[in-house]
């Protein structure tokens, strides 16, 4: 893994740049992080001119916010455009649909986000093939041929397979597709797709990147302008826009990114560690341990390996019984925030796990304390 502190770019650390990232230049008796502007529309005498002139095409908080992001995913790079929206879902669809049309091909991950089926669904009624492939062995390769679009999910969620983002993004546009990278899992301080060659780097901000489970986000990252204009139009469209408080509070909780990667990133590991030695735990998957299927690849893109451990216990019970015994860990759906959470991911019913399948999100709760209650829970609930 490469270094984790300083950017490829030789400017600042991830730490200094998160605290930093998308501040306005200071001006005496100003706030340092402005707070949120609520309006629905600006004054705007004569021509409608200027960068703001209604609440759905701008806002002076999301500017902040997007320059912010724009700093973390593409540090340096300024001809990097950032887009927030109101959800994860909302700016996976931007891209999506803002790029296909009917007649077109897109390649999705067949092991994906929970949601990817339904958003399948919707592309297929507006006359858009789509192929599906794992996320291991870069086997969307294998369908690549003749698509508009590449969509790839590393680490996948909830599996935690990675694959070779340059290879594939490299392979794509060889054959004049377009690449997006859904860096949710990752976040931009343990990943950077557009550096590895994608067009676009798509999150969800719900997650790790505001990292308190108290706001829904998204946005889109990319370098193309055309491209990111049709993105932008279609939030226009559809007004899938974040209100200016969650923007906001979005932009206060980066300025910690770095600190809470890095402690739920290290108790990960250790907590991956633990459940290594555990009898009763198979298909324990995190890319930060040495001997997982993905670490070769993961060791060589990513510079953290995330907060996310996944695992199986021998059945519905015992992993439902594991997850009501455990005392610092709350079972909850989402992942990255500061409270440790878990769940058996099959009761959603919507991904191809075993029936004994748990997510566990590391939070930042003191690593022997995390790892003493999942250990207590998984000897309490033995049979």
């Amino acid at each position: 893994m490469s270094d984790t502190t300083r950017g490829t770019t030789g400017g600042p650390g991830d730490g200094t740049r998160a605290v930093r990232a998308g501040l306005p230049e200071p001006v005496k008796h100003e706030p340092t992080l402005p707070g949120p502007v609520f309006a629905a529309h600006f004054h705007l005498p004569g021509d409608p001119t200027g960068p703001y002139t209604y609440g759905r095409d701008e806002n002076p908080t999301w500017t902040l916010l997007e320059r912010a992001i724009g700093e973390l995913e593409a540090p340096g790079q300024d001809d990097v455009e950032a887009l927030v929206f109101a959800s994860g879902m909302a700016a996976i669809s931007a891209v999506l649909f803002s790029q296909l049309s009917t007649g077109d091909a897109v390649v999705l991950p067949d092991d994906g986000y929970q949601a990817l089926p339904l958003a399948r669904a919707q592309l297929e009624a507006y006359g858009i093939e789509v192929r599906t492939a794992p996320t291991g062995g870069d086997a969307q390769l294998e369908v690549l041929d003749g698509a508009k679009l590449l969509w790839i999910e590393t680490p996948s969620n909830p599996g935690l397979d990675v694959c070779d983002v340059r290879r594939l993004a490299d392979a794509a546009h060889a054959r004049g597709a377009l690449v997006a990278v859904d860096n949710t899992l990752a976040t931009p301080l343990g990943q950077r797709p557009l550096e590895l060659g994608a067009d676009f780097a798509v999150a969800s901000g719900t997650k790790q990147l505001t990292g308190h489970g108290d706001v829904l986000l998204g946005y889109v990252t990319g370098r193309d302008a055309e491209a990111m204009a049709a993105v932008r139009r279609w939030r226009k469209i559809v007004g899938a826009i974040p209100g200016p408080m969650e923007a906001w509070l979005a932009h206060r909780s980066i300025a910690t990114l770095q600190l809470r990667v890095d402690r739920q990133n290290a108790t990960a590991l250790t907590l991956a560690e633990a459940l290594r030695e555990r009898p009763e735990v198979t298909g324990l998957r995190y890319p930060g341990l040495p001997d997982d299927p993905s670490h070769k690849i993961a060791s060589q893109q990513m510079r953290r390996y995330g907060c996310v451990v996944s695992f199986t216990l021998p059945s519905r019970t015992r992993a439902d019984r594991f997850l009501d015994a455990l005392r610092l860990v709350d079972d909850a759906t989402s992942f990255g925030g500061v409270r440790s959470t878990a769940e058996r991911r099959g009761r959603w019913g919507g991904d191809a796990v075993p029936e004994g399948f748990v997510r566990f999100s590391v939070g930042a709760e003191d690593p022997e304390d995390l790892v003493a209650d999942v250990l207590r829970a998984l000897d309490e609930t033995a049979d």
